[in-house]
């Protein structure tokens, strides 16, 4: 702030020696110049040479003062933005496009960066000019500094007016922006989608229509502003042309000398800019109030996920999971519709497996985020060694429960540092942690059946790219699984982390994870009869409740319901199985055919078929 203060100064200064400089021209005309005295002009040439270096130098000034201070501060508000997003729940992005947030974190703050280095300092500075260059106006002729002010009236009343309408535009374009910039983002991200079901040309379309939509509002803050600048620009033209005949009129009445005439006149062209100035400043600090709201309208968000006021803390945590009469309804979820999970009670014990099955919405994803406070409960309560989750800073707790998701996200970063992601102790190039992170990192990976990953490229130095799309799905997950395990959580929460992959390769990772789970406490969401096989119990989820828990085989003898659930697996399961199968069968079948120069029995079908 003080640097935008003094840059403000330094502007003024500037402003006032252009001001200074129509006085020294009035005392030319009226001195040296009348009397004919042609070597007192070049001392007051000088002066004015002098007043116009030091201008420059002020000006020079203004700009170094405001520029790394002001990046500073949009650096930190960048800061404080991504911390807050960060920080903020997922309830909060399920509601929040991502191109939203990426334009108030990219544009707006960097709109918000020009405005205070130069729109606040030149409109402070300007009006001050304007109150000051006023002054003296009317000191140099009341008359017509009268004039000119009476004059500027139309600006003030046609500006309060493009205020109002300028805003709501304004507001409406970074808006369409932040759509349009989640449209591109959706597009690249869902390439592999687009170009797979031919729908390029439909994406297109409607991104073109939301340009178009942006373009037209664009188009009408053009308007709004190409119109106040009609008047900025006739007003102060008409107001001198009035003062040129008002002012030549006193002077041949000798109510006013030439030096006064000429000094008057070098000061208006002085106020020119700063006149002119009010629309574009204008209309550029309207922009920055609406990028100010839009920042704020995310630092405001209240989040509802919080560290306690004075934490819990579970120094060696057995791994005890409990569920107490867990309800839970997404906010945006009306009431009619009920709770997703309508009273949960379940007790998994330290070191047990514990598989979690049920239909399709029946709430198994769900439950499995409130273990970490991704979400937290409607009402009852998750239970960690008998301590309310709530209770613990979420550090803590995400410290002593991992997660691997069905879709896996990596980062733009290394192989190693995606499974080394919940061990920051060993994310680094500290030697003495050197060879403990590439233990844990290749045991992570033994687990996972990743051993993919030694030979990319870099091998585990390989950036796996944006999402890690440049993987294959059962490539993701199983890095996704590693970064789990790496993690060594007190609990493990699998939300079905293997539907990507193989029989072969699952049937490999599931007896690797035997041994992690043996001291392990885990929560397996299964969509596959193999997984619940890793299971100690089977918890079955119907209709937002536990219904049934026992062995795979208890279920079986005592659950009509439970039945119903295996069988429908078993038959997924078996499609797959199926799918793969003739998959390899076609392939084998295709390289057979090539080998021996002919082709395979469906295509002979099939072009007798069109025949």
């Amino acid at each position: 702030m003080v640097a935008i203060v003094a840059s403000m100064a330094a502007y003024l200064v500037a402003q006032l020696i252009a001001l200074a400089i129509p006085q020294v021209l009035e005392s030319i005309v009226d001195g040296p110049l009348a009397d004919g005295d042609r070597a007192a002009v070049v001392p007051l040439s000088l002066l004015v040479l002098a007043l116009g270096v030091g201008e420059a130098a002020m000006f020079a000034l203004r700009r170094w003062l405001v520029l790394t201070p002001t990046t500073r501060v949009e650096a930190r508000m960048r800061n404080a933005l991504y911390a807050k997003l960060q920080d903020l729940p997922v309830s909060f992005h399920d509601r929040w496009p991502s191109g939203q947030l990426l334009s108030r974190a990219v544009s707006d703050l960097g709109l918000i960066r020009r405005w205070l280095a130069f729109g606040l300092v030149l409109l402070v500075g300007n009006l001050l000019v304007l109150i000051v260059g006023a002054i003296v106006l009317i000191s140099m002729n009341w008359v017509l500094g009268l004039v000119f002010l009476a004059c500027s009236v139309p600006l003030w009343i046609v500006g309060y007016r493009f205020e109002g309408r300028y805003s709501e535009v304004s507001r409406r374009s970074q808006d369409q922006s932040g759509d349009l910039a989640t449209a591109v983002e959706e597009s690249v991200h869902g390439i592999r989608v687009l170009k797979a079901f031919g729908r390029g040309k439909h994406a297109l379309s409607s991104f073109r229509a939301q340009a178009e939509q942006l373009r037209s509002t664009e188009m009408e803050k053009a308007r709004l502003d190409a119109n106040i600048w009609v008047w900025i620009l006739i007003v102060p033209t008409v107001a001198l042309a009035i003062c040129l005949v008002l002012g030549v009129w006193l002077a041949s009445q000798a109510q006013l000398s030439m030096g006064q005439l000429v000094a008057f006149f070098a000061t208006a062209a002085v106020l020119a800019w700063p006149i002119e100035s009010i629309g574009f400043l204008l209309a550029f600090s309207l922009d920055a109030r609406t990028a100010t709201d839009r920042f704020f309208d995310i630092m405001d968000s209240e989040n509802d996920v919080t560290d306690p006021a004075r934490p819990v803390s579970v120094e060696r945590p057995r791994g005890e999971l409990a569920f107490d009469d867990v309800h839970f309804r997404y906010q945006d979820s009306p009431e009619r519709f009920g709770d997703l999970l309508d009273g949960v009670d379940l007790v998994l014990q330290p070191g047990e497996t514990m598989a979690l099955v049920g239909l399709t919405g029946s709430g198994k994803t769900t439950m499995t985020a409130l273990t970490t406070r991704l979400y937290d409960v409607t009402s009852g309560s998750v239970t960690l060694d008998g301590v309310d989750v709530r209770a613990l800073t979420r550090e803590e707790l995400r410290r002593h429960i991992a997660m691997a998701f069905e879709d896996a996200t990596l980062f733009s970063a290394s192989v190693r540092e995606n499974v080394l992601l919940g061990r920051p102790e060993l994310a680094g190039d500290d030697p003495a942690t050197r060879a403990e992170a590439q233990r844990v990192l290749d045991e992570a990976l033994r687990i996972a059946q990743a051993g993919f990953a030694y030979d990319l490229p870099d091998g585990v130095e390989t950036k796996v790219g944006e999402e890690g799309m440049s993987l294959s799905g059962g490539q993701r997950q199983r890095l996704a699984l590693a970064r789990a395990v790496a993690a060594k959580p007190a609990v493990l929460v699998l939300d079905d982390p293997l539907s990507a992959l193989d029989v072969t390769t699952e049937a490999k990772v599931e007896a690797e994870l035997r041994s992690v789970l043996a001291d392990t406490t885990a929560l397996i969401v299964a969509h596959r009869p193999s997984t619940v096989m890793l299971a100690d119990r089977v918890a079955l989820l119907e209709e937002g409740r536990i219904t049934a828990v026992g062995t795979h085989s208890e279920l079986l003898r005592e659950s009509e319901h439970y039945r119903f659930v295996i069988s429908s697996l078993e038959d997924e399961e078996r499609r797959a199985k199926a799918e793969a199968s003739d998959l390899i069968d076609d392939e084998e079948l295709s390289e057979t055919a090539a080998s021996a120069g002919t082709r395979p029995p469906e295509e002979t079908v099939r072009e007798e078929a069109i025949r």
